[in-house]
């Protein structure tokens, strides 16, 4: 894998990136109410980032998508299509992923939605999803490996009696959208050719998706990017991109109210 190391500088920016991405969903947070579309959520989002950010939505137009932001509802795994014939109802989950390019740099973020009154069987999907990643982000430091990662998320998930989506995965992220290395989020997905040794100024993702019944995926064939559940169960994916520091990792889209925020530096 060719991992790029970025310096204090370069993090620095993607600090910046990472700012914007999280203070999106924080804008959005109040809109997302039953009998609102997604596409009207898209164009909010997008509206923020070009004329208040001044950054630009990473998603539009990346291979042909056309939409600035994913809103993947309910057994929509990821990459949901904005569309203003979605409308978003009480009970649904809702998941908005959100990339900003500022000034070159790339910050990816997503969280799970609650749309109204919403089962406690969602909830606690969402919750353990959340958990997951949390999990993860933990153990993240020099000297911890890919294959640690992934293990920490299938072994909560798996325990909880959920499964793990293998066909989509975290990345790495800099100036590039999409980098080396892939983040599997189960473990036994590596050996010795593809797992990789943590080392300061690494940046990547690490966004489990986490579903409620199989692990099998379906992908829409007409839109080319939807994905969802092929048992047409629940599913629920986090978000966070990160940087790997001398002695841990810095979160670099975390939100105020999440234990790993720091104030900007």
């Amino acid at each position: 894998m060719n991992v790029s190391i970025k310096n204090p500088e370069q993090i620095a920016a993607m600090r910046i990136a990472g700012r914007l991405a999280a203070d999106v969903l924080e804008m959005i947070t109040p809109y997302v109410k039953p009998g609102i579309s997604t596409g009207e959520l898209d164009q909010i989002c997008h509206d923020y980032i070009v004329n208040v950010q001044g950054a630009i939505p990473a998603p539009l137009n990346y291979n042909g998508f056309p939409k600035s932001v994913c809103t993947s509802l309910n057994e929509v795994i990821c990459h949901g299509i904005p569309s203003d014939t979605k409308v978003i109802k009480d009970g649904d989950i809702l998941n908005i992923d959100v990339t900003v390019i500022k000034d070159g740099w790339h910050g990816d973020t997503n969280r799970m939605f609650y749309v109204g009154n919403v089962p406690e069987h969602a909830k606690r999907l969402c919750v353990v999803a959340q958990e997951c990643l949390y999990q993860a982000i933990e153990i993240v430091r020099p000297g911890c490996k890919l294959s640690d990662i992934g293990t920490i998320i299938a072994k909560h998930a798996r325990g909880k009696h959920y499964s793990v989506v293998e066909e989509y995965c975290g990345h790495g992220i800099g100036l590039v959208f999409h980098e080396d290395p892939q983040v599997l989020h189960y473990g036994e997905g590596y050996n010795r050719r593809n797992d990789l040794v943590l080392k300061e100024g690494m940046t990547f993702t690490i966004e489990p998706m986490i579903n409620a019944g199989k692990k099998h995926t379906k992908l829409n064939m007409k839109d080319g990017w939807t994905v969802t559940t092929k048992d047409r169960r629940l599913s629920a994916q986090w978000e966070h991109t990160m940087a790997v520091t001398s002695d841990g990792v810095e979160v670099l889209t975390a939100r105020p109210d999440e234990p790993f925020y720091q104030e900007s530096k």
